[in-house]
C-alpha cells in the first residue's frame, strides 16, 4: 500500500473522530536491530498514527525491553496498546525458590508449551501502566473467542486490578460483544472487527436487560 494512500486515509479517520492504530507489525522491525523500533515509531507519527499496539506474545522479548518500547513510544508522542493472552510461553515464567541475591540464573531452554498465568497476565500488564501504557488489550484466545465458554471469572479480575478504563478486550464475534455489554456496560473498550462496529454502537445505546432477547434480532446469529 502506497503511503499517500495510507496517510490520505488516516487524515480521514482522524476528520470523523475516529483515532488509528497500527496492527501486529511492531515485531517484524525488532528483527532490524535495536534502532530499527525508534526509527518504526517515528515514522508512524509522521503518518498520523495515534496509537501503537505490541503483541507481547508475539514479539518474545523480555519485559524490561517491553517497557522500553512502551517508554520509546510515549517519547515519540503516541499512546502504546500492550497486547497480552491469558497464556504464556512456559520458558517466560518467572520460576520461584531461594538463591543468593544477585546469583546468576540461567535461562530456561525455550518451550513451545503454553500456560495460562493470568496473574502473570496482571503483574506485567500493571508494570505497561506504570511504564505510561495508555491502553491493555486482552487477546480473544481462551478467554471469550466464543460466547458460550466466556472465561468471566478471569476477565472479572483483570478488569478488577486493571480498572475497565484501561481494558480493551479482542471480541471476536457478536454475542461476545452483547456479553460484555450486558455485564460491564456501554463504556466497555472492545476490539471489533469494522463489519461489527454498528452492530456493537447499537448495543451500547439500548438498555440490556436480564431476560431482552438480542436488539440484533434472532436472525443476526445464523450467519
Amino acid at each position: 500500500m502506497p503511503k499517500s494512500f495510507l496517510k490520505q486515509v488516516i487524515d480521514m479517520a482522524h476528520q470523523h473522530n475516529v483515532y488509528v492504530s497500527t496492527g501486529d507489525w511492531a515485531e517484524h522491525l525488532i528483527r532490524k536491530g535495536p534502532s530499527a523500533f525508534k526509527d518504526y515509531v517515528e515514522e508512524c507519527k509522521q503518518m498520523g498514527f495515534d496509537t501503537i499496539e505490541l503483541n507481547v506474545t508475539s514479539l518474545e522479548v523480555p519485559e524490561d525491553t517491553l517497557l522500553r518500547y512502551v517508554r520509546l513510544i510515549k517519547g515519540g508522542g503516541l499512546k502504546a496498546k500492550p497486547q497480552f493472552a491469558v497464556k504464556f510461553n512456559k520458558s517466560d515464567i518467572p520460576i520461584g525458590g531461594d538463591r543468593a541475591f544477585g546469583a546468576y540464573v540461567p535461562p530456561p531452554p525455550r518451550s513451545t508449551e503454553l500456560v495460562e498465568d493470568v496473574d502473570l497476565l496482571i503483574r506485567r500488564a500493571e508494570r505497561c501502566l506504570e511504564a505510561g501504557a495508555d491502553m491493555i488489550m486482552i487477546d480473544a484466545d481462551d478467554l471469550c473467542k466464543h460466547a458460550d465458554s466466556v472465561r468471566a471469572d478471569v476477565i472479572a479480575k483483570v478488569i478488577g486490578r486493571l480498572g475497565l478504563e484501561k481494558t480493551m478486550f479482542d471480541a471476536s464475534n457478536a454475542r461476545a460483544s452483547e456479553w460484555f455489554v450486558r455485564q460491564y456496560g456501554p463504556k466497555v473498550n472492545l476490539f471489533v472487527d469494522h463489519s461489527q462496529v454498528m452492530d456493537l454502537e447499537c448495543l451500547r445505546g439500548c438498555n440490556l436487560g436480564k431476560n431482552h432477547n438480542s436488539v440484533l434480532g434472532s436472525s443476526y446469529f445464523l450467519f
